[in-house]
Parts: C-alpha cells; sequence; structure tokens
C-alpha cells in the first residue's frame, strides 16, 4: 500500500474529506518532496478520490519534474484565490472535516480556511502525523545509519578533549565526522562547566579546564532522517559528587527503557524516568520531558511527557533523555533513540552512556 493509499486509509477512519498540506516535512513524506516554502501560498489537497496541487507558476514547471498529479497554477499578477477554488472543485466539492498542516503560514491558513467555512477542523497531526509515527523498515535502516554516524561523531569529539580547547571547537570535530559520513550535521549543544546545566546552552567559546563536566548533544541528518544522542564528558577528575547524579540518571534511563512496550501510555514512560529523579532527592532539577519522537524531524510525534495519551506502538521511535541540572555546577543528560518493538524496545546508539573521562 502507498503512502497517499495509507493516508486515504487514515482519513476514512477519522472522517475526513480533506487533507491539506504545505512545503514541509509532512508533504516530503508523503511525495517524496516538497517545493521550497516561501510567501506564495502553495497547497497539497488530498481527497479521497482525487488529490493535486495549488502551484505558484513561477514554481511549477521544477515541481512536475517530481510528481504526475495534477496543478492548479496561479501567477503573480491573479493571486491564488481562482487557483484554489479550481483545484477544491476537483478534490473535494463538500468539505464537511479538513485536516491543515500545523506548519503551514497563519496567512495560507487563514486563506485556506475563508475557502472552506463551514468545515470541521483538525491538523494534519491526526492525519499524517499518525502514519509517520509509525516507521517504515526503510525509515528505522536511515535511522540506524545515523545513530552509527552520531556514534563516531561522539568518539572523534570525544578524543579531541584537551586543556583550553574551546567549546565550538569540540563541536566543529563532530561537524566534520558527520561531512565525512555524508552526513549534515543539524545541531549541536556543547557545554563545558556551568553551561552543562543548562539543557539548550548555545556552544560558545568557552574553553574546557581541568575538572569542567562536558554535556554533548549532536544529531544529523542523512537520506532525510536525524540522529540525536547526548552523552557526557570530563577533562580529568569531575566534580565530586558527580558520581552519585551520574547514577541517577543512568537509573532514570534504565526505568524508561524498561517501561517501553506497545500498549503503554507515553506518559507511563516520563513517569518511570522522572519517579527515581523524584526518589533521589533531584526532582526539581529534571525540568524537561523525558523525550521526542525521531524521523524526518528532530522534534516529531510521539512526545515523551507527563500529560501525553498517546498509546505506544510497535514501530514508533523516540528519545528517551532524563537529566539533572544543578544551577551554576554541573549537568548530566544521557540520551538514547528507543524503537518500539514487539515485547519492549531497541535502542539505536552503540556508545556506552558510562562518564568518558579525558
Amino acid at each position: 500500500m502507498t503512502r497517499l493509499e495509507r493516508l486515504r486509509s487514515r482519513m476514512a477512519a477519522t472522517n475526513t474529506d480533506l487533507v491539506v498540506l504545505a512545503p514541509g516535512p509532512h508533504m516530503r513524506w508523503l511525495l517524496g518532496f516538497a517545493p521550497s516554502p516561501d510567501e506564495r501560498a502553495c497547497f497539497l489537497l488530498v481527497g479521497q478520490e482525487q488529490a493535486g496541487f495549488v502551484m505558484p507558476a513561477l514554481n511549477a514547471s521544477d515541481a512536475r519534474q517530481h510528481t504526475d498529479l495534477p496543478f492548479w497554477e496561479w501567477p503573480d499578477d491573479d493571486g491564488p484565490d481562482a487557483a484554489l477554488d479550481a483545484g477544491l472543485q476537483t478534490v473535494c466539492r463538500s468539505v464537511r472535516s479538513i485536516s491543515v498542516d500545523e506548519r503551514m503560514r497563519a496567512d495560507h491558513a487563514f486563506l485556506l480556511l475563508d475557502a472552506v467555512p463551514n468545515s470541521a477542523r483538525g491538523f494534519a497531526s491526526e492525519t499524517v502525523g499518525a502514519l509517520r509515527m509509525i516507521k517504515e523498515p526503510g525509515e528505522l535502516a536511515a535511522l540506524r545509519e545515523n545513530a552509527l554516524i552520531a556514534d563516531l561523531s561522539q568518539s572523534a569529539l570525544r578524543s579531541a578533549i584537551r586543556d583550553g580547547v574551546t567549546e565550538r571547537e569540540l563541536a566543529n570535530v563532530a561537524k566534520a565526522v558527520f561531512e565525512a559520513e555524508g552526513a549534515h550535521m543539524g545541531f549541536g549543544v556543547v557545554g563545558a562547566g556551568a553551561h552543562s546545566s543548562y539543557p539548550h546552552h548555545h556552544t560558545g567559546d568557552m574553553p574546557v579546564r581541568p575538572g569542567d563536566v562536558i554535556v554533548v548533544d549532536i544529531g544529523g541528518t542523512k537520506q532525510g532522517y536525524y540522529s540525536d544522542i547526548t552523552r557526557m564528558a570530563c577533562l580529568g577528575t569531575p566534580p565530586e559528587d558527580y558520581a552519585e547524579v551520574h547514577v541517577v540518571v543512568e537509573g532514570a534511563v534504565q526505568m524508561a527503557l524498561q517501561a517501553i512496550r506497545p500498549g503503554v501510555e507515553a506518559n507511563a514512560i516520563d513517569a518511570a524516568a522522572r519517579d527515581v529523579i523524584r526518589a533521589a532527592g533531584f526532582g526539581e532539577f529534571f525540568t524537561h520531558r523525558t523525550g521526542h519522537g525521531l524521523g524526518c524531524e528532530i522534534h516529531e510525534p510521539p512526545y515523551v511527557t507527563a500529560s501525553s495519551e498517546t498509546i505506544l506502538e510497535e514501530g514508533m521511535v523516540f528519545t528517551v533523555e532524563p537529566g539533572i541540572y544543578l544551577p551554576g555546577r554541573f549537568g548530566i543528560r544521557l540520551e538514547e533513540v528507543a524503537v518500539v518493538t514487539s515485547n519492549g524496545c531497541d535502542i539505536l546508539s552503540g556508545l556506552p552512556r558510562s562518564l568518558y573521562v579525558a
């Protein structure tokens, strides 16, 4: 079954007449390509029988190289209203329920919703997004390859730790490995010393000094899919109570991974990690969710939060990354990417979670 056929089955199951996507991850997943987004309205209209593009004429010739779907083009001089009306008349004359790409520009969404004023409205996260959460074998293979590259990047970065090297220089070592493996480093959080206590530190030019703990959260993309891994390193002897805190975070990771299996709500995974950290007296220092989905976006459903009622299914992929952040001192985050299996989970990284001491 093609992805478009799977989407139509999902539309039938959710009583959705029309799905409308903007250029972006949903469209790229569904069709294998997406035009470059700009201020010109571009919509992919998907009904139960027909589908096609409302497309700026400027971009139509290039987009036709990637799809056989029909186009309703609009030139800059005319604007998109007539083309949108023609597309809607062909794809879905009566729109009782519409699923709109949540990443669509607000002005484009207003234009679209004005054209279907009496429809019930939902987000494409409930249609396309629900399909994207269950990874296909090819997607899992791409995620595994990317995880291996991230492991190599972490290892290379560790070998570069020395007195005086800066956070940015370490991040650039990881970036070079991604590029050598045909990947692109999407992000590189390297926080040394007290900077490690900032969960989303902006990597800068602070030099690493003896005794500094270093949090390294890196990820890259290849073949349209991401990696994401966080490990801890230190130059020389870590702070006196570092080992105690590391054990707690490691325990939280282990308990969360053990809780993963089909049929469990995502909030139970968050609770498994959070309960360990609370019991050790560090609850107030775990300041973020336990994880997020990973695929053709670095953050996508399912989200592993205290409020998430998403029921885990085989093939879902998400991070498990509890942390403890002691202000002005140090922070510890350990992150795995987990794949839900029939009776538990697999993790994609092969790199140990123990502290690396340079």
